[in-house]
């Protein structure tokens, strides 16, 4: 009786000690983490209004009026004296002429055609004849292209307190 009485005991200590963990599946997942270069003041990249969005932004502004934004776009051309001004496609053929606040910073002249998040004043302004022929001549303009240029011109402006360039 004393064998079977420790028979059970082995038994009993056995069946109590199972390890009874459950499998757990592990999941991996892989985070595409986008790396920026920043200028200017120090900006999140959150919340930025696509080019659509800010479009219709625009759109309702009329000349004196400002918005704080931050918008995502590219970049279709730099200030090739120094960096001191660039411009956003908006898509649908319009440009976004971009200043930075107080000069205190600028872009690198080789950005073209690259993505870039900015914060600040969306605004419009009307550009003279003779301002438009000076970003021209900055651009790299023919004397012919900054000759044509003869009328004010309604500009959708934004004057950027903080710049992040998508590194690629």
């Amino acid at each position: 009786m004393k064998n079977i009485f420790m028979a059970l005991c082995l038994v009993f200590v056995i069946v109590s000690c199972k390890n009874n963990e459950e499998k757990k599946e592990v999941v991996e997942t892989e985070v595409n983490e986008i790396a920026y270069v920043s200028f200017g003041e120090k900006i999140e990249a959150e919340n930025a209004l696509n080019v659509n969005e800010i479009s219709e932004k625009y759109q309702n502004l009329a000349v004196g009026d400002t918005l704080q934004i931050k918008v995502l776009a590219k970049v279709n051309s730099v200030c090739q004296a120094k960096g001191c001004w660039m411009r956003l496609d908006l898509e649908n053929d319009e440009e976004v002429m971009v200043k930075f606040k107080d000069y205190g910073f600028f872009m690198p002249k080789n950005i073209a055609d690259r993505d870039v998040i900015i914060n600040g004043k969306a605004y419009v302004t009307e550009v003279s004849v003779d301002e438009q022929r000076h970003y021209a001549e900055d651009a790299g303009k023919t004397e012919e292209e900054i000759a044509a240029i003869t009328e004010p011109k309604r500009t959708l402006s934004f004057e950027a307190d903080g710049v992040l360039l998508i590194e690629e």
